[in-house]
């Protein structure tokens, strides 16, 4: 399974990406591959559809980049003095929790939450709202090199009513870019199922990016 790779050369033509991806299946298994770059050809069979994903500039003046209703959003958010947590590693396995369930109430499919527990902590950056000492609301975000990715994130009906999430993934995106991140890769969105989802990851001013199909790929 190759997933958002493999990493080409930016001028290497579409032909020779295809040659070396084939080159990459000749051993005794399935490959499957969903290259950041579109790619097709003898050889690739498309199995899914290609995704979008939401990708946020971390550079430049973020504040100005917002739309104008992400940014209302926010100034009201950091108005109400919201006293957001980072790293505080019980509050991850009570959002790993919440996740299990809210994908099961909404019938989505994500990764296993045992795939979460196994992650290095070194790679993890946790923030959470917790009122009374109760969860209120939380993110997870995995750190690798100069990118990072949204990776879970949950809120109760009290934490969407203050727009926690939107404080909590602004002040996630500075400490990140503090931290030397460059890009935040805020995940798939689809327009059908999570519309408002999707307006909530558009409205940071983040770019739009299509992803090629995922592919079978033959040796």
């Amino acid at each position: 399974m190759i997933l958002r790779g493999p990493l080409f050369p930016p001028d290497m033509a579409d032909p020779d990406r295809r040659s070396a991806l084939r080159r990459l299946a000749r051993w005794p298994g399935v490959t499957l591959a969903t290259p950041e770059h579109p790619l097709r050809g003898v050889g690739l069979i498309p199995l899914v559809t290609p995704l979008h994903h939401v990708i946020w500039d971390l550079s430049g003046d973020l504040r100005a980049g917002l739309q104008r209703k992400w940014r209302n959003h926010l100034a009201a958010a950091e108005r109400r003095g919201l006293d957001l947590r980072r790293d505080h590693w019980p509050s991850l396995q009570r959002l790993v929790q919440e996740d299990s369930l809210q994908r099961r109430a909404r019938g989505y499919q994500a990764l296993a939450p045992g795939f979460t527990r196994a992650l290095p902590t070194a790679a993890l950056r946790v923030w959470d709202w917790s009122p009374d000492g109760r969860l209120g609301a939380a993110m997870c975000f995995l750190r690798h090199g100069a990118s990072a990715t949204y990776h879970l994130a949950w809120a109760g009906p009290e934490a969407r009513a203050a727009q926690v999430h939107t404080l909590m993934l602004w002040q996630a995106a500075l400490s990140l870019r503090a931290e030397g991140v460059r890009w935040l890769d805020l995940g798939s969105v689809d327009s059908d199922r999570a519309p408002g989802l999707m307006r909530f990851k558009l409205g940071t001013g983040a770019d739009l990016r299509r992803l090629g199909a995922t592919l079978l790929v033959l040796p």
